[in-house]
């Protein structure tokens, strides 16, 4: 089949509420000088599509910035990072061999060359993304999943949240036979570190509530700790022993309450703050138990890298909570904004 010269896309064109994500009619792009052309086949929705809408831009500490990503945003703009496809197109100086793979797209915008580069910007918000029927994307960051049993639907959610926690688990050093803290188990990236934790043969401690509970045990935690309760004194009693690494994207208290419980040498890693912002704790807890806190943003291209071997194994069983057309997006976003699911959505274009 043919590239079409237009393509149905939702766009951005202001920051704002659903009201503000419009269906538009757009000229299929043209891939660039090092860029293929990705034809969609879903698309998965992140918090940073909410953080995009609802104008939450630059990293905090530069001028004007709330929160997320280093702004601003340009309009009008097309979402969505976690994209899932096959590769119709190339541009100048790639190889068309990529004509026709089933591949996953790195959203990440790196801030320099190289293997360890850092993310300092993502598709759907420094460029266009997914919420269309194509896509251009780098040809280093596409990935070859052709051989791959996982859904479509499954590799589109595994960029970003899945890339978060499996960067989170790498910065941490996380071990075969460790002991490990989930904060936030039910979330995206909460349901991704239970199950590349278990992968990675760690013994599970998890931290839900209400009926996700039973969801986040089935992804695969060991145990679950309700955050309605006294998360520490559950913790001492599942893990008597303390625990080797906190994977935390609550932040806020948990932090405080958290390093006391790791052993001698632990790593608490922080990759979100739902809990809240400002964090307190006792420094005599790092430097008398050569304990860490480790800050996580995403992954690197080597954890991307990674991250795509278990998907080509299907390692992890991603989970999808729901899919909408493309022309539901606003809805799609609602949904995710309530957090009532498990999993992740996923669009179709």
């Amino acid at each position: 089949m043919g590239v079409p010269e237009t393509m149905r896309a939702v766009r951005i064109a202001e920051h704002g509420g659903p009201e503000v994500l419009r269906q538009a009619e757009v000229a299929v792009p043209v891939p660039q000088a090092g860029e293929v052309l990705v034809r969609v086949a879903a698309v998965a929705l992140n918090n940073t599509d909410l953080w995009t809408r609802e104008g939450a831009y630059g990293r905090p500490g530069d001028p004007e910035a709330r929160s997320g990503w280093r702004g601003p945003i340009g309009f009008p703009r097309i979402q969505g990072a976690d994209v899932a496809g096959r590769v119709v197109a190339v541009g100048a100086d790639v190889d068309a061999g990529l004509v026709g793979l089933r591949v996953v797209v790195d959203p990440a915008v790196y801030d320099t060359e190289g293997p360890d580069a850092n993310p300092v910007g993502l598709m759907g918000s420094e460029r266009d993304g997914g919420y269309a029927e194509f896509v251009t994307a780098p040809a280093e960051r596409v990935h070859d999943v052709t051989g791959s049993p996982l859904t479509d639907d499954q590799l589109a959610t595994l960029p970003t949240a899945y890339g978060t926690a499996l960067g989170m688990i790498e910065r941490g050093r996380l071990r075969e036979g460790e002991t490990v803290l989930v904060s936030g188990a039910s979330g995206g990236v909460g349901i991704a570190l239970v199950q590349i934790a278990r992968a990675r043969g760690a013994r599970v401690l998890a931290v839900s509530s209400g009926s996700k509970i039973d969801a986040v045990r089935e992804a695969g935690a060991h145990e679950v700790v309700d955050r309605a309760g006294d998360i520490a004194e559950q913790v001492r009693a599942a893990a008597p022993d303390g625990i080797d690494v906190g994977l935390d994207v609550v932040a806020g208290g948990l932090v405080g309450e958290g390093l006391p419980l790791l052993r001698e040498g632990g790593r608490w890693v922080v990759a979100g703050a739902l809990g809240g912002y400002d964090v307190t704790f006792d420094v005599r807890r790092l430097y008398l138990h050569n304990a860490q806190v480790i800050g996580s943003a995403m992954h690197t291209p080597t954890h991307f890298g990674l991250l795509m071997d278990l998907a080509r194994e299907a390692a992890i069983q991603p989970l999808v909570a729901a899919t909408f057309p493309l022309e539901q997006a606003a809805r799609a976003q609602e949904e995710l904004a309530r957090r009532r699911h498990v999993g992740k959505i996923v669009m179709h274009p």
